[in-house]
């Protein structure tokens, strides 16, 4: 293979791997943005995605699409109970409160799997096959699949958020909590329906991470969330499309860097972004910085 597919290749696995984390990053930056909690839970709904496509699939017989199509609707369920259980009581709690609740959800979410599905990674059969080749390049449908998924969700999130009513009320309650509720946006289903939208984003990654690793293990939403975490923190947490551009640029950082024969330094990478951007840039590459009156 020459030098140009090569550099073609990673570029695409870059590009693949990116959406994934951009679709997590923007669960992240949807939540954050309008009530300021960062759910570090978020990461563990992928996990939970994963394992309904495994079980839909060995052990209901299930059609992949029908699968797929569950694990969307089991993660948006998940997040909305979350929400309810763990962060509506603490809502006027300080956010310390709210950061150790969803690390402490997060962890109830990794060992309740260990305990319920056991500690090894599951095989999931691969649900899209075939490939075709750009040169001496070959690319497979799963990856061109995901990253048309990734585009068509920005679209129709962007859509969402500017152009339905319940969009209109999240950037209400993102800009002020107080005012919104005045001009009578119902603060409780607001955030409900941002936690089910952020959910239902982490439930379509999550199908694009079995599509693409073929597996699901308790802790796989460990590190994607953390990756995606940063992801958002690049892009500028709270923006959607700083979301994305953030999951892409790392996605591309980690084939950067297997690229040139460091693949085992690739976690390293990302987290070193992570410490030169809050140094550098803290409010990321899109994001505002804010003043508050004292």
């Amino acid at each position: 293979m020459n030098v140009l597919s090569l550099i073609f290749l990673q570029l695409i696995n870059g590009l693949q791997s990116g959406s994934i984390y951009a679709l997590v990053a923007l669960g992240y930056s949807m939540v954050y943005g309008v009530i300021l909690l960062l759910n570090f839970a978020h990461g563990d709904v992928i996990m939970v995605g994963a394992y309904m496509v495994y079980y839909s699939i060995t052990m209901f017989g299930f059609h992949p699409v029908t699968s797929m199509l569950l694990a969307v609707a089991a993660c948006t369920l998940l997040g909305v109970l979350v929400e309810k259980v763990a962060y509506t009581p603490l809502r006027s709690a300080p956010r310390l409160s709210l950061l150790i609740t969803a690390i402490g959800v997060s962890f109830l979410l990794e060992n309740g799997a260990q305990l319920l599905f056991g500690a090894d990674a599951k095989r999931v059969e691969s649900l899209i096959n075939g490939a075709f080749r750009i040169g001496e390049a070959q690319i497979s449908y799963t990856a061109v699949v995901t990253i048309g998924v990734m585009v068509l969700s920005m679209v129709l999130l962007t859509l969402l958020v500017r152009r339905t009513k319940l969009g209109k009320a999240m950037r209400a309650v993102s800009e002020d909590m107080s005012a919104a509720q005045l001009m009578g946006a119902s603060l409780n289903m607001t955030i409900m329906f941002t936690f089910a939208v952020g959910s239902a984003l982490a439930g379509i990654g999550s199908v694009l991470y079995v599509c693409a690793y073929n597996q699901a293990s308790p802790t796989m939403g460990s590190m994607l969330g953390l990756k995606a975490f940063v992801a958002a923190v690049l892009g500028g947490i709270g923006s959607i499309p700083g979301a994305m551009i953030g999951g892409l640029a790392i996605g591309l950082l980690e084939a950067l860097v297997s690229a040139v024969g460091l693949s085992g330094w690739k976690d390293a990478a990302v987290f070193a972004i992570l410490i030169i951007v809050l140094l550098v840039k803290p409010t990321g590459i899109l994001g505002k910085r804010t003043q508050e009156k004292v």
